[in-house]
């Protein structure tokens, strides 16, 4: 083999994104320019998530080209689409346990063998951990290698492995711990019971306000997309709380049913808004509707930031059993680190704490609970003089496809 291509982090990106969608959709492949930059900028499996411009790849990809790393071909006749593939698999001469590894590495960074052998089963399905770490032994003992193992780091039992394609930032290791599980410490059902009560105290209060969880322009865009995405199929809102959001959703159209574990809040709910249909039931309770045999769509906005980072793949996994197939799950959640304590809210006195999650985390978490995450998105809390949020919000999309 001739001496290995010096990769940097944008050659890494795209080469490993190619190698990826030739694999994961290659009904779609080569990628056009646009189809590239969604591979590099997506959210999921990618470390860092990065933001590349078409015109910044377009360059590159030339680049690659006259390098032999790339090819560029026309989309099929008559079009004049460009579309891009990958020359590196048959520049290394990679098997498929090799194009399944490096491809991954090159996206994700310094991993162990374990998570090599999770995060490839949609490239290569190796049997176990040891067939993972069999097959990066095969690559580092290449002629030039194209991986290495890195020394054990203090506190960790496995080690990890970088690719040789390229400089690769180091991975910093464990950051400092962030509590996301304290509000467990007495107990889920004491602390259920803690937010129970806390939106019992300050629904009156929360049911006078009509912006309440709805005020951002983008927020609205979000909610009023959901009727679209449902059909014909009933939509569910999970922790309505006095029945702002479901009020909006069935002005758009939806056929909704709110679900609400506050008895005061449904109360509040069915006051103002008589015409709907809410029901007092906690997630625990939460069931597939009386009318259909499956949700086309539920909404959980902002009605799972009480609970531990733990327990989010189990609460997921609830809302996807209730969800037809191509149905969809749409969460929005709180964005930061740690457990915020309140004492007081809307001037009334009350004992509850907010769990700020960590968006990676929760994107994990839906596809632990059997989603395809299609959307993720962060956007900063309204400060004064434009609004009052305390905290950073995230919104996950993700669909039920088996």
């Amino acid at each position: 083999m001739a001496d290995l291509p010096v990769l940097d982090a944008l050659d890494q990106r795209i080469l490993g994104a190619l190698l990826e969608k030739q694999r994961t959709v290659p009904a779609s492949y080569p990628l056009s320019l646009n189809a590239l930059r969604s591979a590099c900028n997506q959210t999921t499996s990618r470390d860092p998530v990065t933001h590349h411009e078409e015109a910044e790849l377009e360059e590159r990809c030339r680049e690659l080209k006259r390098r032999d790393l790339l090819r560029v071909v026309w989309a099929g006749k008559g079009s004049r689409v460009l579309k891009h593939h990958q020359l590196l698999e048959e520049s290394l001469g990679l098997d498929d346990e090799g194009v399944a590894l490096l491809t991954v590495l090159l996206l994700r960074g310094e991993q162990t063998a374990g998570e090599l052998r999770t995060r490839t089963e949609r490239l290569h399905p190796f049997a176990d951990k040891e067939a993972a770490e069999a097959a990066l032994r095969r690559l580092a003992a290449a002629d030039p290698p194209l991986v290495r193992e890195l020394d054990r780091r203090p506190g960790e039992k496995d080690r990890r492995w970088v690719h040789l394609l390229g400089p690769v930032v180091p991975d910093a290791g464990p950051g400092p711990a962030v509590d996301r599980e304290s509000v467990l410490a007495g107990g889920a059902q004491a602390r259920d019971a803690k937010v129970v009560a806390a939106y019992d105290t300050i629904a009156e209060t929360y049911a006078a306000d009509p912006s309440s969880e709805v005020r951002h322009p983008f927020d609205t865009w979000l909610l009023d997309e959901v009727p679209g995405l449902a059909e014909d199929h009933p939509v569910a809102d999970l922790g309505c709380g006095p029945g702002h959001v479901t009020a909006r959703l069935a002005e758009g159209g939806a056929q909704v049913v709110g679900f609400d574990p506050s008895p005061a809040m449904v109360a509040a709910a069915r006051a103002a808004h008589p015409g709907l249909e809410v029901q007092q039931a906690s997630l625990a309770q939460f069931l597939r509707p009386r009318t259909a045999e499956a949700w086309g769509v539920v909404v959980a906005w902002f009605s799972l930031i009480h609970l531990a980072a733990s327990e989010l793949p189990g609460a997921l996994a609830t809302l996807a059993r209730t969800v037809r197939v191509g149905g969809w799950v749409l969460v929005a959640l709180h964005e930061g680190q740690g457990i915020v304590h309140g004492d007081e809210w809307l001037g009334h006195a009350v004992d509850l704490d907010v769990v700020l999650h960590d968006r990676a985390q929760v994107v994990t978490a839906a596809e632990a609970a059997g989603l395809t995450v299609l959307e993720s998105y962060s956007r900063g809390a309204l400060r004064p003089p434009h609004g009052s949020e305390r905290f950073d919000r995230l919104y996950v999309l993700a669909r039920r496809d088996a």
